[in-house]
């Protein structure tokens, strides 16, 4: 097992990465379904949440089919998040995170998210009140640095377990990479090796199959991993992991039936919790994914954007599993 203060997780535990615009409820309901062990919400603006602005506040739902699950915080101010992780405990997370790692401009040139790698000890202040504003295990996602000269995620590592945070989730590129090259997971390595780390170590970066997890997992020692971009539209990606480390085996990929029904299950979950206007339109981005490879594919995506009525979107799903499309790629 693995823990994260009272939180027990299996051993080789898989996560789900905080996603902007990705992970929200419905999605995370697909994936929880398909053996994600701990899921975080998007990550929520600690501003936003001062505002009480709607968008904000819609993103500390959390439900009970998704526990363990955490709610993320990114912020610039060392008072707004210790109120932020105040407010969100409220919420009845199990834990609460902080995003160390964002690298996008309109998140890091705030000084928030990755631009914390640049200030360490402005990280450990921000992450002390986190920890003093709530009585739940505090955990971080950050990245190796802000760039090649500043490789510093080790120092962060013992910095952050010294004033309490319970876990931490490294992504293996640097801000200036952003998401470009590939994920360098050395550095988690060394943290794992080092003796003064007694918190779980969870590695994030192009995890895309359960190959590569074993290989990972064996190489570099790490807790537990996290898998972001290679869940969306394939959430079965979290149970074919499983099966591979656990026996060896791969396991066969989702038939169309499977497809269609995860598809429709995310997409009932998308209405019920956004409403059926923004959950129909909202939904509109996944489609691709569900079914990237099938006979057709175009042609039925083409019309599941184009349609407003929940009852024509249900109708064209019978249609595919009607038609057992051929798996071409």
């Amino acid at each position: 097992m693995v823990y994260i203060r009272d939180i027990a997780l299996p051993d080789f535990p898989l996560l789900l990465a905080p996603m902007e615009d990705v992970s929200d409820p419905p999605f995370r309901a697909v994936c929880k379904a398909n053996g994600a062990d701990l899921m975080y919400t998007e990550f929520i603006s600690s501003e936003g949440l001062i505002r009480d602005a709607a968008k904000s506040r819609k993103k500390l739902d959390v439900f009970d089919y998704e526990r363990p699950i955490g709610i993320q915080l990114f912020g610039s101010d060392v008072e707004t998040m210790g109120e932020c992780a105040r407010i969100s405990t409220l919420a009845g997370p199990d834990l609460i995170d902080i995003n160390y790692g964002c690298p996008v401009k309109q998140v890091a040139c705030r000084g928030a998210g990755a631009a914390l790698l640049r200030d360490i000890p402005k990280m450990v202040e921000m992450t002390r009140a986190v920890v003093r504003n709530t009585h739940l295990p505090v955990t971080v996602k950050t990245r190796l640095g802000w760039d090649e000269n500043t490789l510093n995620v080790e120092e962060v590592a013992e910095r952050l377990q010294d004033i309490g945070i319970e876990a931490l989730t490294i992504h293996g590129r640097t801000r200036v990479q952003m998401y470009k090259g590939d994920a360098d997971w050395r550095l988690m390595a060394k943290i794992k090796e080092n003796p003064r780390i007694k918190i779980p170590i969870f590695g994030n970066g192009d995890i895309d199959s359960p190959r590569k997890a074993l290989e990972y997992k064996n190489r570099y020692g790490v807790d537990g991993i996290m898998v972001g971009r290679a869940s969306i539209g394939y959430p079965w990606i979290f149970r074919e992991i499983k099966h591979f480390v656990a026996t060896g085996e791969l396991l066969a990929p989702p038939t169309v039936e499977e497809r269609v029904a995860m598809c429709r299950m995310h997409f009932e979950k998308s209405v019920e919790w956004k409403g059926t206007r923004a959950g129909i339109f909202e939904m509109r981005r996944h489609y691709a994914h569900y079914f990237r490879g099938l006979e057709g594919a175009k042609q039925w995506r083409m019309r599941l954007v184009e349609t407003d009525s929940v009852d024509e979107v249900q109708a064209i799903l019978e249609e595919i599993t009607a038609a057992e499309p051929v798996l071409v790629g």
